[in-house]
């Protein structure tokens, strides 16, 4: 059986080491912020090039309370594509704000940038910009048309930990939102998450944002939330972090490889590396007009996989009650019916890659 995931590999990996991680917290009995959450801190602050992080209780409340921190609420608009996970969108309701979608390249999966500037309105606030998979979105022209209409950028790189926009690692921009959740690239044993970002004025009202309204005990400034970054989280991160470029080096060599061998296979079109991005493959997924019946064929196989997103996020039930419907975005949807992920992990050993792709060649053969 080879499973999508399988964390247990890395766990046993590392099984020493994090348990004295672990116990070293335990033993401190300090489980709330504390010291290995500004270690971490600053080690992925350093890590992305950025000035500061602050760690949250996950990528959804990063992003969350990135909005908050920029001063966008009620009424306000924000640029989202349609093809990511539902959250991104999710917490732009949830603050009272409007997310107006946006459709995708066909060969990236991110958003179309030449589509946003027909969408924005004087209500729009800010842009996410949205570095699906692993592969950083085209920032050069997100840029140029935030400037234009003043508008905040926060980049949702909750799938893309040490991916790189033009050799530079993201965000790209001043402020980046990521999620830790386990088997993200950098994952650690729960839900976590943290914002990078260089503008000091962000930083502060995160902090406040994330603990109460609070950064001095029974003094709160402001009404906040209960979204810290776990002490016993920080640490194993703060392990984890060191392993990161080999991790990713090891998801590249393997993306590689899966394209090697199913490049012969005309019913399949495998993942475009674009030649701005370093892609760090937290998913490698392929397209084909096959996919439910692959997807089946492998799971008699022994093999997992699934299906990055199968439902655009805007024919989801809470935005089609808003008006949405089929049609609206079609290359979206297009690419939804079409996307099927393989198992990729940085344990994952070469010849199960050959395996998983002689079986895909076997399914197609056999049509």
């Amino acid at each position: 059986m080879i499973l999508f995931s399988d964390l247990k590999r890395q766990n046993k990996l590392f099984k020493k080491k994090l348990m004295a991680v672990i116990e070293e917290v335990v033993d401190s009995g300090w489980f709330c912020l504390g010291e290995p959450v500004e270690k971490f801190e600053e080690e992925f602050a350093k890590f992305c090039g950025k000035k500061y992080c602050v760690g949250v209780n996950s990528g959804t409340d990063a992003l969350m309370l990135s909005l908050l921190a920029y001063g966008i609420g009620k009424d306000d608009e924000v640029i989202v594509p349609v093809h990511t996970y539902f959250s991104t969108a999710m917490v732009v309701s949830n603050i009272g704000a409007k997310p107006v979608f946006v459709d995708i390249e066909p060969e990236s999966f991110n958003i179309a940038p030449d589509l946003i500037e027909a969408k924005i309105s004087k209500k729009t606030k800010a842009i996410i910009p949205v570095h699906l998979y692993g592969q950083p979105s085209e920032m050069e022209p997100i840029v140029k048309i935030a400037k234009k209409h003043k508008l905040a950028i926060i980049e949702d790189c909750c799938q893309a930990h040490g991916a790189k926009y033009k050799g530079k690692i993201l965000p790209h921009t001043e402020t980046g939102a990521f999620s830790f959740y386990p088997i993200k690239n950098l994952g650690c044993f729960g839900d976590g998450g943290a914002v990078v970002t260089d503008n000091p004025k962000i930083k502060k009202r995160l902090e406040y944002l994330r603990n109460d309204g609070s950064v001095e005990k029974y003094k709160h400034e402001v009404f906040g939330y209960k979204s810290r970054l776990d002490t016993l989280q920080a640490a194993i991160l703060s392990f984890k972090l060191k392993h990161l470029p080999e991790f990713n080096q090891k998801r590249r060599r393997l993306a590689k490889l899966y394209t090697q061998l199913l490049a012969k296979i005309p019913q399949i079109k495998t993942p475009k590396e674009m030649s701005y991005a370093y892609h760090v493959y937290h998913l490698y997924v392929i397209r084909t007009k096959k996919r439910d019946k692959l997807q089946e064929y492998l799971s008699k196989q022994g093999i997992g996989t699934l299906i990055h997103y199968p439902v655009p996020v805007h024919l989801q039930k809470p935005y089609r009650q808003q008006g949405y419907k089929k049609g609206d975005f079609p290359t979206a949807e297009k690419i939804a019916k079409e996307v099927i992920s393989l198992p990729l992990f940085p344990e994952l050993e070469e010849k199960e890659v050959r395996f998983v792709c002689q079986k895909i060649a076997d399914f197609f053969s056999n049509l």
